[in-house]
């Protein structure tokens, strides 16, 4: 039986009172016996096209929330034009000690520290290969805390989802695996993407290549970044994951717990790089903005700052289920009111 939106919205604010990686693990066991509400909304006006893949529409989840493909179906029925699930690693890891996630409710943000915890590939693989294809949707590939080879572990990643997914993205961002985020160095970066797009090619689907980068990044990272991205023609970059960085704007008690924040403290900083990657690659290498979303406003400035896609995931926290389709609903007014008959036509207006 399909929950109405409006009550789904009620049931997300009632968990409130759970801690908040129960409430999360609660709300995917539900999604996944199928009580999620459904949207048929039409969106053609925000279509996008782009490395061999039709999006309904540009609004994305984000990986993290669906971390072991249990609802990838549910979530596209909320009305997001993709799904990222993952991140997955070769091997089942149960991520770090908990308490591992943290809500900041005066800043709208979370933190978390979970460390890529998952069912590993075997298992992800096993569900994916269970639904019945439809939709768009990818995966966030991380490697394993012990691995000896972390590289190596992206490319099985690849070799073992190849056919049951849309798209990969390589996440070599998450601040919560140690050593993780130095694979962002240009000379470890080349050879990491090098392997990654030699196994993809190896596959008969050739499935779109993604990069997640940090939001915490030297000038000189961002350069190598993007000369890595025009060299190897990447499929896009997601830009850009949780930040190590602490606003001294934040007021909730939890604003000084270890690991990556999102939520709308990210929504600036996130946004100001997006537009920095945009002018340094301009059209030759979409870019998918995520951080901080809450609303068709902000969906909106990404894509006029160079977001062909946008994605969220926190917000679902604070605004419930029904946040894709309330965003779906509003962002033509946006295009409206600049005088853009399709959602591409806006991407990177702002900076053009």
């Amino acid at each position: 039986m399909r929950t109405p939106f409006f009550l789904a919205d009620l049931g997300a604010k009632a968990m409130a009172a759970l801690g908040p990686e129960e409430a999360h693990r609660l709300t995917v066991r539900l999604l996944k016996k199928g009580w999620g509400p459904r949207t048929d909304l039409a969106t053609p006006r925000l279509a996008v096209e782009f490395a061999g893949l039709s999006f309904p529409n540009c609004l994305g989840l984000a990986a993290g929330f669906d971390k072991n493909a249990e609802a990838p179906d549910a979530m596209l029925d909320l009305g997001f034009g993709f799904v990222e699930v993952g991140a997955v690693t070769p091997r089942p890891q149960p991520g770090n000690e908990r308490p591992r996630v943290f809500r900041l409710r005066a800043d709208a943000g979370v933190i978390n520290r979970y460390g890529f915890n998952n069912d590993g590939l075997d298992a992800v693989a096993a569900r994916l290969a269970a639904r019945q294809r439809r939709g768009v949707v990818g995966v966030n590939l991380g490697a394993n805390k012990d691995s000896e080879d972390r590289i190596g572990d992206y490319a099985a990643g690849v070799k073992a989802l190849a056919g049951l997914v849309d798209f990969y993205t390589v996440n070599i961002s998450s601040p919560n695996t140690a050593g993780l985020r130095a694979l962002q160095g240009k000379t470890a970066l080349v050879e990491l993407m090098t392997r990654v797009l030699a196994a993809r090619d190896a596959t008969p689907q050739r499935a779109p290549v993604f990069l997640k980068i940090a939001p915490d990044l030297a000038d000189a990272d961002k350069a190598d970044i993007a000369a890595v991205a025009a060299e190897l023609s990447l499929d896009a970059l997601i830009v850009s994951n949780t930040t190590v960085e602490r606003p001294s704007s934040l007021r909730s008690a939890g604003a000084r717990e270890k690991g990556g924040l999102s939520g709308r403290p990210l929504f600036a900083p996130s946004t100001k790089l997006l537009g920095e990657f945009h002018r340094a690659l301009g059209d030759a290498t979409p870019l998918i903005g995520v951080g901080g979303v809450f609303s068709a406003r902000d969906a909106y400035e990404k894509i006029l700052s160079g977001a062909r896609l946008v994605q969220l995931y926190t917000a679902l926290v604070y605004e419930g289920p029904g946040l894709a389709r309330r965003i779906l609903e509003d962002l033509p007014g946006f295009l409206d009111a600049d005088g853009f008959r399709t959602v591409s036509e806006a991407v990177g207006a702002a900076i053009r």
